[in-house]
């Protein structure tokens, strides 16, 4: 990777002052993305599927052809991809459709204290409504997911498996595979947050084998507001919609309505044509630099802070092997949101807090932490920079009796 072209595609970074810690939250966007979205507006600007007329007909193409490059990014069919508002509205269409309609009272849904909010509170709602059982799996001493503990909480009431591909707070990635086997093999269906897995490294959800996966283009170096539901076309086609519309129906009479099958059954209303359009061109550009080759870069810088921040005194870090470009770590003494502002005036931008999380920062026994997370864009001066701004921060807080 030539990173320091790659930096040349994104404008915000063109002054080399910024140095951005925060694609974890979201990923800087690039000039060929916006560029992309701009064209939509630009020169069309018109509704999809509707219209009869031929721009209407070219932005159809537009909008559906990039649903195709997403299929193919991720192993699935044109049909299995739905596109929804973010990787939370996916998350929450599976439960409110899937969970409603397929779990009663008695049965046990796995989830896990690393789980982003959007992964657990929606089967926690499930949960509460059928009266249900959340099932937790025990973490590690380190704090990770792994196919022993998962073994110990699976049963015959396991209906659903819903846990995260990546930590979006400790940055490990869970043995996804191989809990997902586990799973199926005891009947359960497994939905996957891969919010964090998909913008990072290569994933093929007819290799995994999972029933849903769900993540977002605004990580990816795509627009927001857009995000994707894979599911397997089977369940999909036999899901309830939870928002109904003009384009999800075949036929409307006075008391009754049939759906379209997937994807379109799950899609009312004016789509976000804009956002489906500057997504596909995302996907086009990770893929044109590699998700492996992307995933390596990060983990080296990754690797690299590590080492340099545990040799300054006065740091914790909570994720030492992370296995991504994610850092949890705290100036010892200092709230995270005080530390933050100091390193906002060294213009680094990171984030600072419970990161949507809760569950993850209390079994860490902390209030918050701080986290700096490292994509394409980001160089070995930037960590440079960062671990500078750490040391100074560290001795600020001191100074004024932090």
């Amino acid at each position: 990777m030539d990173v320091k072209m790659i930096k040349k595609d994104f404008p915000v970074l063109n002054d080399n002052s910024l140095v951005y810690l925060d694609t974890a939250a979201s990923s800087l966007k690039p000039i060929q993305v916006a560029n992309k979205v701009n064209e939509y507006y630009l020169e069309s600007g018109v509704n999809v599927h509707r219209g009869v007329y031929n721009l209407s007909y070219k932005t159809t193409e537009l909008y559906e052809n990039s649903r195709q490059i997403i299929a193919d990014f991720i192993g699935a069919k044109f049909e299995e991809v739905i596109f929804t508002r973010g990787a939370s509205a996916s998350l929450n269409l599976v439960a409110s459709s899937y969970g409603m309609d397929n779990i009663v009272e008695g049965d046990e849904i796995i989830v896990s204290e690393l789980e982003h909010h959007s992964s657990v509170l929606p089967w926690m709602n499930v949960a509460k409504k059928k009266k249900a059982k959340l099932v937790y799996v025990p973490l590690t001493s380190e704090g990770r997911i792994t196919v022993e503990n998962f073994k110990k909480v699976i049963t015959k009431k396991t209906k659903v498996v819903a846990l995260n591909y990546v930590s979006n707070v400790m940055g490990y990635i869970a043995p996804v595979k191989e809990i997902i086997k586990i799973a199926h093999d005891f009947g359960a269906v497994v939905s996957v947050d891969a919010a964090q897995a998909v913008p990072h490294k290569a994933v093929d959800v007819k290799e995994l084998d999972c029933d849903f996966l769900s993540f977002s283009a605004h990580k990816m170096c795509g627009p927001s507001g857009i995000g994707i539901l894979y599911g397997k076309l089977d369940l999909l086609n036999n899901m309830e919609p939870i928002e109904f519309g003009g384009d999800m129906n075949d036929n409307v009479d006075l008391f009754e309505v049939s759906y379209k099958d997937s994807p379109y059954r799950f899609e009312t209303g004016t789509p976000p044509i804009a956002q489906v359009i500057g997504f596909g061109e995302a996907v086009k550009y990770l893929e044109n630099i590699g998700l492996d080759n992307i995933l390596e870069h990060e983990f080296m810088l990754k690797e690299y802070v590590v080492n340099k921040m545990k040799q300054i005194k006065g740091i914790t870090i909570y994720n030492e092997s992370s296995d991504t470009g994610i850092i949890a770590f705290n100036i010892d003494g200092v709230h995270p949101h005080d530390a933050v502002t100091y390193f906002d005036g060294d213009n680094i931008s990171m984030r600072a807090g419970h990161h949507c999380a809760q569950l993850i920062i209390k079994w860490l026994k902390v209030p918050a932490t701080l986290r700096a997370s490292f994509y394409l864009y980001n160089t070995i001066e930037d960590c440079d920079k960062f671990i500078e701004s750490v040391k100074k921060a560290r001795d600020f807080f001191t100074e004024v009796g932090f």
